[in-house]
């Protein structure tokens, strides 16, 4: 979730605390910095780096003071301060790309003006030259001139912070949200998707003088619920937590063909718990066990598709899943531990599938075995477990009915006082404001991005292009089908292409945005429960970290393994694949809804009974192997495969058909071996 948090597994805080095993070959230097909604940021030294760090710092302590006194003006007041006080420490942090711009040593003039700019442009609504804050909103729908020169200067510096942070796809899919909003009263008539159109102070004032746009529901989650989180990922990172998850996975696995891909998950899972970013937990767990994987006998692709499939999970696992699941808390109107509660199922059925593939890796490919955890686990747990504390205390709280933005302050204090326990990790005044100021760094990129998806939300909202667009979603589904089984089912199929080709381009939270304002609506058209058309968004969303050709977690992990970067998406797409297809199954039939938790005791038993199934499945077609049997041939893997395919579906006779096939795979690959012996 932030670029702080790319740091936990720094070399030099790692090797004192590493088992003798992974010691001995030495980890890999984290020396590169990746984050799910960023390109790698500038490393600020000297005064300038003091300034940003000062700067930070202040924002960290208007967040803070907002959760517990907020601003009596109101949410949107406090969102154009806090605007005002991130969006120049991007042009600041970031470089622009440019070479006759950027310099070695620091920010460029260009960089302070921009910075400068920003500043005054976010500002403006709440200064007298504006008429106050007041008289500013009272001019909603009848701007000044100098209300549209502010705001379109706003939506340019968006736009560049945008594609400084995360390149030139999202602020280009903006730019033709913003075209669509004016030209589009040019557009046929007869075209379903035409308006009346929109004039250019029409659109200023939806962006810069409303309660969506700019200042809508995707900034207002990153100001409040995910700059807090990824302040307490800082603080968790300084005091310790970080080394000991890694470590703590190492010591847990002795000697197997598996112990070094189990130690990888293992790691990815732990860290992801209270990393909640693909990428970053990728690299940190990748710099402490590549060289396990390395002496098992793993290829450097191999090793980095299952690193970036691991390190995705954290995206996707309680408590602190990706950027997006805290919009879907604010859309549905429910609380973040709902959310929480929606992702347990789903977060085992992925790690299942990633287990699955390690152990069937480990036999079809002969990795050696190696002594893994020259350390008692139980040893390591009983001197540093108290780093699991504030993660226990962020869902106790959440279930007392504390509201998220207190529970997670509450645990990153536990965590700063907890840090005192043990003397490298103790956060004295100059290390907290390190983490409070690292913090608010790692929120810049999902600032920027939040900032500029309310570009496609408010003109989306202004159109109606979001229901235009799901009505026609659904009526070419109904022109292939004749029934409402299938047209649901093409119409699924059809948003899981398009949200899978939309994460290819912009980020997962973006991705989200706009995956949720058209393609949701064409879900709960046909009826599909709002909290399971949702998860199935995001889920589909998430899945570009680890879909060629832009696949940011493979990246990283292929950074660190030295392994060529396509070979290692095409391996963690491998990894993930059958789990990514079990949120078929959340919008597919009724009991899908029960995979989230959603229902009675009973019926969530056995739904993720057959999930877990028709993973294990999926897992069987994909690696070619059927555990405890054997190598599975052409035959068997289609039949696992099918198999899986229908357990997924949640249907009784589903079901039994797929575990009859599951029994035809195991008696396939028997009798071809009894023929090969």
């Amino acid at each position: 979730m932030s670029d702080s948090q790319v740091s936990i597994a720094r070399s030099a805080d790692a090797k004192p605390d590493m088992p003798d095993s992974v010691a001995q070959d030495g980890a890999a230097p984290s020396t590169v910095h990746f984050d799910d909604e960023e390109r790698p940021a500038r490393e600020l030294t000297g005064r300038i780096g003091g300034a940003v760090a000062i700067a930070a710092f202040a924002v960290a302590l208007l967040v803070l003071w907002q959760v517990f006194r907020p601003l009596a003006q109101g949410s949107q007041f406090y969102l154009i301060i806090f605007l005002a006080g991130v969006l120049p420490l991007v042009f600041l942090a970031y470089r622009s790309g440019m070479p006759w711009i950027d310099r070695r040593d620091g920010p460029a003039v260009a960089d302070w003006i921009l910075a400068g700019l920003a500043l005054a442009v976010c500002l403006y609504p709440v200064l007298p030259l504006a008429g106050g804050y007041n008289g500013f909103l009272d001019r909603q729908g009848l701007l000044d001139p100098l209300d549209v020169a502010m705001g379109a200067l706003l939506l340019v510096l968006v736009l560049e912070a945008c594609r400084r942070t995360t390149g030139w796809v999202l602020p280009a899919v903006c730019l033709l949200f913003l075209a669509y909003g004016y030209y589009g009263g040019l557009l046929p008539q007869t075209w379903s998707i035409a308006h009346a159109g929109l004039d250019f102070s029409q659109i200023v004032d939806a962006l810069y003088n409303s309660g969506s746009g700019f200042y809508g529901t995707p900034l207002d989650v990153a100001a409040t619920y995910i700059v807090l989180f990824t302040i307490y990922g800082a603080v968790l990172d300084l005091s310790g937590a970080g080394r000991f998850f890694v470590d703590l996975s190492v010591a847990a696995f002795r000697r197997s063909r598996s112990a070094a891909g189990r130690t990888a998950v293992a790691s990815g899972f732990l860290l992801g718990t209270v990393s909640g970013s693909g990428t970053a937990t990728a690299v940190s767990v990748g710099a402490v066990t590549w060289p396990i994987l390395r002496r098992a006998g793993y290829p450097a692709e191999q090793a980095g598709g299952m690193l970036a499939a691991a390190g995705v999970g954290a995206i996707l696992s309680p408590p602190t899943l990706g950027a997006a699941a805290f919009i879907v808390a604010e859309y549905l109107e429910v609380s973040y531990l709902t959310v929480l509660g929606w992702a347990m199922i789903p977060t085992v059925l992925y790690y299942l599938g990633i287990l699955l593939a390690v152990e069937i890796d480990a036999r079809r490919f002969g990795m050696r075995q190696i002594e893994v955890g020259a350390r008692s686990p139980w040893r390591l747990l009983a001197r540093f477990g108290y780093h699991f504390s504030s993660l226990v205390a962020i869902v106790v709280l959440l279930a007392a009915g504390v509201s998220a933005t207190k529970t997670v302050v509450y645990a990153t204090i536990l965590a700063f006082g907890l840090s005192f326990l043990d003397r490298r990790g103790r956060l004295t005044p100059k290390r907290l404001f390190e983490a409070l100021s690292a913090g608010v760094r790692g929120v810049l990129p999902v600032a920027a991005v939040c900032a500029a998806a309310g570009v496609i939300t408010a003109t989306t909202t202004k159109t109606g292009l979001g229901a235009q667009l799901a009505s026609q979603l659904v009526r070419g589904a109904e022109a292939l089908a004749d029934n409402r089984t299938a047209v649901l089912a093409l119409t699924v199929v059809f948003a899981a292409v398009a949200l899978s080709l939309l994460g290819l381009a912009v980020p997962v939270t973006a991705s989200f945005i706009i995956g949720w304002v058209i393609i949701g609506p064409a879900l709960l058209a046909l009826d599909v429960p709002a909290p399971a058309a949702a998860m199935f968004v995001f889920y589909y969303s998430v899945l570009s970290e680890v879909t060629p050709p832009t696949a940011l977690a493979a990246v990283g992990a292929s950074a660190i393994t030295g392994g060529r970067t396509l070979p290692t998406m095409w391996q963690a797409l491998k990894y993930a694949l059958p789990a990514f297809l079990a949120p078929l199954a959340f919008v597919l039939t009724g009991p899908g809804e029960y995979l989230l938790g959603r229902g009675p005791a009973l019926g969530v038993l056995w739904a993720t009974a057959a999930a877990c199934l028709g993973v294990a499945g999926l897992a069987a077609a994909t690696g070619g192997w059927v555990l405890g049997v054997g190598p599975a041939g052409p035959p068997a893997r289609v039949l696992a495969g099918a198999g899986g395919l229908l357990l997924l579906y949640l249907h009784p006779v589903t079901i039994a058909a797929g575990v009859v096939l599951l029994l035809a795979t195991v008696g396939t690959t028997l009798a071809v071996q009894r023929r090969q012996s």
